[in-house]
């Protein structure tokens, strides 16, 4: 009985999918929508206080900041009403709050489909910003019930909240990206995100205007993308009458810009180890 023994070698390297991975993300846009279908069910069906929170959440520490930041303060308005004036900057800051928080916990909370199935992982972190979206024109509603209120009428400058709202996006998904990416390796690392949020909001001009913050100042304080946000939603909500300048706008767009490629690069650096160490 002869025995014949043959040395194999083999070579293993990323599939066709993988090589074309940009291409994959519209391939595997249905996959997309489901994740994100499923993560706006899970906070809204058969529950009310998904739509609660979404409500009470911006409508609360807007109260807050109005009785600290306007009555006892009594910090400028720029001539608008402080509940509007803080609302306007809730809407937005909320949702990056909330996005980059479900973004960073993302690839954790979708372990299971990452270890069995290939699919471009950056459609799991985008596709949980969306409830973030859908909590927005919830309480985009609320904003519009204030300036009944107040009979505060916008005009032409708020049909470029659109364009504020996409600065916004791209600024949380370039965040969320490195963040996620940080979750899956380092663990304890997701509790460092809540503290972040929470110091966002004090950086950032939510309960009062940009122009207190000492002129040699401001070109440092640009650097947080958020800044031009909030004032370009104050600014076209207000119809051009709050602090708004092209300035902040071009450093914002710069940094999102970096945070996207960043996040992006980390992202892409680390996505072939997830489903390891996950």
């Amino acid at each position: 009985m002869k025995n014949n023994s043959r040395d194999f070698e083999f070579t293993i390297e990323a599939g066709r999918a993988e090589r074309h991975y940009w291409m994959d993300l519209w391939r595997y846009r249905e996959l997309f929508y489901i994740l994100a279908w499923r993560d706006i069910a899970v906070r809204y069906k058969q529950t009310i206080i998904g739509v609660a929170w979404a409500v009470l959440r911006p409508l609360l520490t807007m109260m807050i900041f109005v009785v600290v930041f306007g009555k006892i303060a009594k910090l400028p308005s720029e001539g608008v009403p402080y509940p509007i004036f803080v609302f306007a900057a809730m809407l937005p800051w909320t949702f990056f709050a909330t996005a980059f928080s479900d973004a960073s916990n993302s690839l954790i909370g979708n372990s299971n489909l990452i270890s069995k199935v290939y699919f471009p992982r950056l459609i799991i972190p985008a596709a949980s910003v969306i409830v973030a979206g859908v909590d927005f024109l919830i309480s985009f509603v609320i904003l519009i019930c204030l300036m009944a209120w107040y009979q505060y009428m916008p005009d032409w400058h708020i049909l470029t909240l659109p364009f504020f709202l996409l600065l916004a996006f791209f600024a949380v998904l370039g965040a969320g990206l490195y963040v996620t990416a940080l979750n899956v390796k380092y663990r304890d690392f997701r509790f460092v995100v809540p503290f972040v949020v929470q110091l966002g909001l004090y950086i950032s001009p939510v309960g009062f205007s940009t122009t207190i913050v000492p002129e040699k100042f401001q070109l440092v304080y640009y650097l947080n993308p958020m800044v031009a946000v909030i004032d370009g939603f104050r600014w076209a909500i207000s119809g051009g009458r709050t602090a708004f300048n092209m300035t902040e706008l071009t450093v914002s767009i710069v940094m999102v810009v970096l945070l996207c490629l960043v996040g992006i690069y980390h992202f892409r650096k680390t996505e072939k180890t997830f489903a390891d160490v996950i």
